[in-house]
């Protein structure tokens, strides 16, 4: 049997991870919006590709270390199943979710540095809210986020052993593509979006619903998980 892998290795690796990720999907968008000549499509079709190649990497080099989480909603269902340590298992989670959350705002950083941005600065782009004019606009992106994030969770819940990175990269993937929202599907996500006002950011008055749209979509995907699961038909 082999030794669990201590803690702080473990929340190195999902800061680490965390830190990647938001670096691919923001420093991807930077990118792709300068060089697609004003194509919306085309960005998001390269933003698209380079977050799914970097999360499927993530989650095969990282997973074996913290479990590649990467997300606070991640962690919340790993720990009410009884998956994270045995001893001190809310702490634990405490310490994961800061990981990934200073993790998405240092790889916001990064993408912004390598790019000549400031290193942290608002994102403009509102995605669900209230309005300069005070309308609510929107409300089909939060929707969106449920779905993506219930999705997410299912998807992670149900896959066959050996198969979540590449059931949960192409999974991203595709609703990067099917949703309104561009499938954020993470707390973290937002948080390190946030401080980037480019092509994939999100403005702070979005920020708050785009995060209880996903739990609500977290806790969605984790019922029709549990609701098509093999029931005990003896003790």
């Amino acid at each position: 049997m082999s030794e669990p892998t201590p803690l702080p290795k473990q929340l190195l690796a999902e800061f680490t991870g965390t830190a990647a990720l938001l670096c691919a999907v923001i420093g991807s968008g930077i990118m792709a919006q300068r060089i697609s000549g004003g194509n919306d499509g085309v960005a998001l079709l390269a933003n698209t590709l380079a977050t799914v190649f970097a999360l499927y990497v993530l989650i095969e080099s990282l997973g074996p270390i913290s479990g590649a989480h990467f997300n606070p909603l991640v962690t919340l269902v790993m720990w009410s199943k009884g998956q994270l340590a045995q001893t001190h298992a809310a702490q634990v989670a405490l310490f994961f979710i800061a990981a990934q959350l200073s993790g998405a705002v240092a790889g916001a950083a990064l993408a912004n540095a390598m790019f000549e941005l400031p290193l942290l600065h608002f994102s403009q782009h509102l995605r669900g809210g209230w309005d300069a004019t005070g309308q609510f606009t929107g409300w089909g992106q939060w929707v969106a986020e449920a779905v993506a994030t219930g999705g997410l969770l299912f998807t992670i819940l149900r896959a066959p052993e050996g198969k979540a990175p590449a059931l949960v990269a192409c999974y991203i993937g595709a609703a990067y593509w099917f949703t309104a929202s561009t499938s954020f599907a993470n707390p973290a996500a937002v948080m390190g979006r946030m401080f980037s006002d480019t092509f994939a950011g999100i403005a702070p008055a979005s920020a708050i619903g785009f995060v209880l749209a996903q739990a609500v979509g977290a806790a969605l995907g984790v019922a029709l998980a549990h609701a098509l699961s093999p029931q005990k038909t003896s003790v």
